[in-house]
């Protein structure tokens, strides 16, 4: 269950992204290019950042793996701590919505 701060919070994280390039909101989460980079989880925001970045903010008790169908998953991370949300969700959107390397040579 989702509490109306963390709901408050992710609506205001939302907002603030929706004008970036190629971000939209759907009922999964906020998207980038049509893939997924953040959404709310009960009251935590899950991102998926690079395996380096997902590690280091678990080694520093920043946040946990998010498990997926109970497999943790190496790049998808919850975060508590809202006042991070915004720096890690601008993380997630860059990294998820980066090129593929290669894809132009």
């Amino acid at each position: 269950m989702t509490s109306s701060l963390a709901a408050e919070a992710y609506e205001n994280l939302v907002l603030e992204l929706q004008d970036e390039p190629g971000v939209r909101l759907d009922v999964d989460g906020l998207l980038v290019n049509g893939t997924i980079f953040a959404f709310l989880s009960g009251d935590e925001l899950v991102v998926d950042l690079p395996a380096s970045r997902a590690s280091d903010l678990v080694e520093r008790e920043q946040g946990t793996r998010f498990r997926l169908d109970g497999v943790k998953s190496r790049d998808l991370v919850k975060v508590r701590d809202r006042s991070l949300w915004s720096e890690l969700a601008r993380e997630a959107h860059e990294y998820v919505g980066e090129p593929p390397v290669g894809g132009q040579s």
